[in-house]
């Protein structure tokens, strides 16, 4: 019997590290418009519907490249891919920091949108083979839960640098935040701890065609894929766009006072994702019932502010970002449903699949709210009224609607088949791979 070399935890910790700085560097670099939509629209003299063009194009490339960066990664490994997408995010943000043209600005968001796509699916299939799969929950919510410290410095550092220093100076920190990054990336990443996995041959097209489609046959994929659309759209949306536009010109709170807010969405997020993998670990067989608690609590709270008369109150918003604030964690959940319904060599695909599901929620969510401001706000495109962002929030819920459903129809088909393998291979009850 052959026994697997072990993989020294100082090494598979240190790799882990620098693969998570570069995630955060990606969601510093996704978020940083969040904070700055407004000085946005002045800069670029645009309405919300074009405002909602950027973060369209930034997360339309992003879902649209998840599945053919998922075939990449399982081709060519994290540690290219990380470097590739830190790459592009340094160009999109240099871009960025010197545009005055819509078009160039809608371009250099597009870089970004295209470099972020590589950086997370990459962290995770570091974290599959660097570190056994009883830790697995825990170390990718970890994952995506440190990541969002990312949204922190997007939050109240960018907005001071952005009111103190300017425009382009904001944007040229940002870039060289992402270059320090890419170094520490080039030094101390390595896609496996074993050699031999390192030198394995590229599948062809053929293989690659058979292996997107066994993941997606697989109903445990399409699970992942609905969870991740349900519970990620409302929080992402939120920090991503439409949160600070909200708070500032719908609730009348002060930039640093909003700015402050998102920061304890963030700062919430982080101490929610190891309660939510404590959870997905002790009870992998309850993981969509926390899936829809996590859903229902957000559209219960959202109707309580979008109903509230006048503007809501300072601790309800408080309770909304914390809400709201779980909503990541949850969405990772999606990422847990396609370790363990797919076997690890097409991980890659399987996460890529998963991956599109919240970020095509959340690209339909940015413009619905954009072309609903426009329409229903009558004081203008520079001041919607906090009638209009009532109304254009109250969109989500056909979202919820339609992903609650699904991911109702995917659990109970994704049991079926689990019921079903394991009556034909006697798998032990004590298998996690369960709804």
């Amino acid at each position: 019997m052959t026994v697997a070399p072990v993989i020294p935890r100082r090494s598979a910790a240190l790799v882990w590290a620098v693969a998570l700085c570069a995630y955060v560097a990606a969601v510093f670099h996704r978020s940083s418009l969040g904070v700055t939509g407004v000085d946005a629209a002045h800069r670029f003299d645009i309405n919300a519907a074009a405002l909602a063009t950027f973060s369209v194009a930034q997360l339309a490339v992003y879902a649209a490249m998840q599945v053919p960066v998922g075939v990449l990664l399982d081709r060519y490994g994290s540690r290219r891919l990380l470097l590739v997408g830190g790459a592009l995010m340094v160009a999109g943000q240099l871009c960025f920091a010197v545009a005055t043209d819509v078009r160039l600005a809608v371009a250099a968001r597009v870089l970004v949108g295209l470099g972020d796509a590589m950086t997370f699916i990459s962290v995770l299939r570091i974290v599959a083979f660097w570190f056994p799969g009883r830790r697995n929950p825990l170390m990718v919510q970890l994952t995506g839960t440190l990541g969002q410290l990312g949204a922190i410095l997007g939050a109240v550092p960018l907005v001071a640098l952005l009111h103190h220093a300017g425009w382009t100076p904001a944007f040229l920190t940002a870039a060289a935040l992402g270059a320090t990054v890419l170094l520490m990336v080039a030094a101390g990443v390595r896609d496996t701890p074993h050699r031999e996995h390192a030198g394995a041959l590229a599948p062809d097209f053929a293989a690659v065609r058979r292996q997107l489609a066994a993941a997606w046959a697989q109903p445990g994929t399409r699970l992942g894929l609905w969870t991740h659309f349900v519970t990620q759209f409302s929080g992402a949306v939120f920090a991503l766009l439409w949160g600070y536009p909200f708070l500032v010109q719908g609730q009348g709170l002060s930039p640093t006072a909003a700015a402050g807010l998102l920061t304890l969405m963030t700062v919430a997020t982080l101490l929610s994702g190891p309660v939510v993998a404590h959870l997905c670990a002790r009870h992998p067989f309850r993981r969509s019932v926390l899936v829809f608690a996590i859903t229902a609590g957000t559209a219960a709270v959202w109707a309580v502010v979008l109903a509230w008369p006048g503007r809501a109150p300072h601790w309800l918003l408080v309770v909304l970002v914390l809400v709201l604030a779980v909503n990541g964690p949850g969405s990772v959940i999606g990422f847990d449903y396609a370790r363990t319904f797919n076997p690890v060599h097409r991980i890659g695909s399987a996460t890529g699949i998963v991956n599109v599901g919240g970020f095509v929620a959340s690209i339909v969510l940015i413009l619905a709210v954009g072309v609903v401001l426009d329409l229903a706000g009558p004081a203008g495109p520079a001041t919607p009224t906090l009638d209009a962002y009532r109304w254009a929030f109250a969109v989500q819920y056909l979202l919820w609607a339609l992903g609650a459903v699904q991911v109702l129809r995917y659990r109970n088909a994704a049991r079926r088949r689990h019921a079903a393998e394991r009556a034909a291979e006697a798998v032990p009850v004590g298998s996690v791979a369960g709804g």
